[in-house]
């Protein structure tokens, strides 16, 4: 019979006890420790500051009725303009003989009224007494008639012309102040195309471009304080008056006005401004940016479910801010996330939490 030494009976006990621990800690190894946070959805509603312009109501393109040759302009941008000041003239020569040739054509219509009239009242006379037949009589009468209707499609002509003529003066259809200019001097131009833009005196309206994203929420009748961008001390209150239905197509904004009331001096046609307010508050979860993680491409955050097990879920991402992101779908209220330690999580894995004091989140 073998007789261990003392010496070697201590040495092996040691070597058990030593392997026992290193079995349990390497078992707690495989379960990786993680910090959470319990999903509480809350109505986020994001601050948001808009930069516009002041703009008039009422904008209108100014152009010639007809076409031709610019001779002259009196206005130019930033004037101040007067209804029916004269703005700019068209070479008037054609339109001015047509005129004369209208005004030619009456005097002969004129003068063939007058001569079927005579032939008629002759007619009129002689027909009584035989003089004539019945049938020279209707043929003078029919001459009266065309004559007389000659003379007015003549007479429509002459007025027709009278007015395109005065056409080539483009006036001002209103108060107001030129916006912009379309046109020069020497320049031929067609009918309609706009030569002028003409603000009208009288409303303002502050115009902001905004993202569809941000207009989730119903119009509002509060009152909105627009600032003045170079003078912050210079501020006027509005409410909402229109939002265009359609989004553009370059920009992917729409179009907001919100109609201003007693607009303080500074506030000029064109004036940067801004607006600050609240987007309609949504469910929504906050996360630390720690706790985002992907699906492929798309966001996603790691679940803790049944048994501590976790699993992957795909979320939408409504905002991004310093420290933390904002969800706005994939979650519901008091599920459990991983906000910390999920590098390494695979679906499925049993994952150890971490006490709240340990985990540094704030719930």
């Amino acid at each position: 019979m073998t007789v261990l030494h003392p010496v070697l009976i201590v040495s092996l006990g040691l070597l058990l006890v030593l392997s026992g621990c290193g079995e349990k800690k390497a078992a707690e190894a495989e379960l990786p420790r993680v910090a959470i946070q319990h999903v509480e959805p809350s109505d986020f509603a994001a601050s948001v500051t808009l930069t516009g312009d002041i703009q008039a109501r009422v904008q209108s393109d100014l152009s010639f009725r007809v076409g031709g040759k610019i001779i002259s302009r009196s206005v130019d941008v930033g004037d101040h303009v007067k209804a029916n000041q004269v703005l700019a003239k068209l070479d008037p020569k054609d339109l001015q003989a047509n005129l004369d040739s209208a005004k030619a054509e009456v005097f002969a219509e004129q003068a063939r009224v007058t001569q079927s009239s005579a032939a008629f009242i002759r007619q009129q006379k002689l027909l009584p007494k035989g003089y004539t037949s019945q049938s020279e009589y209707d043929s003078a009468q029919a001459q009266l008639r065309s004559s007389q209707s000659a003379l007015k499609a003549a007479q429509a002509q002459l007025a027709n012309a009278r007015d395109q003529l005065s056409y080539t003066s483009l006036v001002a259809e209103a108060d107001g102040v030129i916006t912009e200019r379309q046109a020069e001097v020497g320049q031929v131009v067609q009918a309609t195309v706009p030569i002028f833009t003409l603000a009208r005196d009288g409303d303002r309206d502050a115009v902001f471009n905004v993202y569809e994203a941000l207009l989730l929420a119903p119009p509002t009748h509060e009152s909105i304080t627009v600032t003045l961008v170079d003078n912050p001390k210079i501020t006027a209150q509005g409410q909402l008056r229109e939002v265009t239905p359609t989004v553009s197509a370059e920009s992917g904004t729409v179009q907001v006005k919100v109609a201003l009331r007693n607009v303080p001096p500074g506030m000029e046609l064109g004036s940067p401004v801004t607006a600050t307010g609240n987007v309609q508050g949504k469910p929504s979860v906050e996360l630390p940016w720690s706790a985002l993680t992907k699906d492929l491409h798309e966001p996603a955050v790691w679940l803790v479910g049944d048994g501590n097990k976790v699993s992957l879920r795909k979320v939408q991402v409504i905002r991004y801010l310093t420290s933390k992101v904002v969800v706005g779908e994939g979650l519901k209220g008091g599920e459990t996330v991983v906000v910390s330690g999920g590098q390494l999580l695979n679906p499925g894995m049993q994952v150890e939490i971490a006490p709240l004091k340990d985990s540094g989140v704030v719930q």
